[in-house]
């Protein structure tokens, strides 16, 4: 795919999925004004839900881009920021909150401000273990099985993101090869 196609793929390919979608809407009402009606209701209220999501995730940014500079992500949060960063990482992905896509729209900003890839995978597995629900799956499952799946949780978030790193720098490494041809 050459420059030109992959600019306009990446400035217009939201509005291309927006239009089809609305598309589909008008197909769908076209032949059942119920379908269309229950379709957009769905959306209605998966909208209520969102929005108020994607306002925080957005204070979020912005308060990250007035706040972090981008020396302190890259010495903290960067290639070189050791065993620090990782548990950092870990601990943050465990306090986190909310919805898994909402925090995409912040871990792309802070990774085009030099946050290492490996960490934001570590980031994404590690959300998995829940402080607020611990409790609850100590009584149902006790306290030996919890520990030890917790443990395997923050292990295999440091696993997840080395493999990332493995692969991702691999992925990079020709793409720049590619680019000096």
């Amino acid at each position: 795919m050459s420059r030109i196609t992959k600019g306009f793929v990446s400035a217009w390919g939201g509005w291309i999925f927006l239009a089809a979608v609305a598309g589909l809407y008008a197909v769908a009402g076209f032949f059942s004004h119920t379908v269309a009606l229950d379709a957009l209701c769905t959306f209605r209220s998966l909208l209520i839900r969102i929005v108020p999501v994607l306002l925080l995730v957005f204070g979020l940014l912005f308060l990250a881009s007035l706040f972090l500079e981008r020396a302190w992500l890259v010495r903290h949060l960067g290639r070189a920021s050791g065993i620090g960063g990782w548990a950092l990482t870990v601990l943050c992905g465990i306090l986190s909150a909310g919805p898994l896509y909402a925090w995409y729209p912040l871990l792309g900003e802070l990774k085009k401000k030099g946050v290492n890839g490996a960490l934001i995978a570590a980031f994404l597995y590690s959300r998995a273990l829940k402080l607020p629900l611990l409790p609850l799956m100590v009584h149902y499952f006790g306290l030996a099985y919890t520990g030890v799946l917790s443990v395997c949780i923050v292990a295999f978030s440091v696993v997840s993101g080395l493999l990332m790193k493995r692969v991702y720098d691999v992925e990079v490494s020709t793409d720049m090869e590619d680019h000096r041809k």
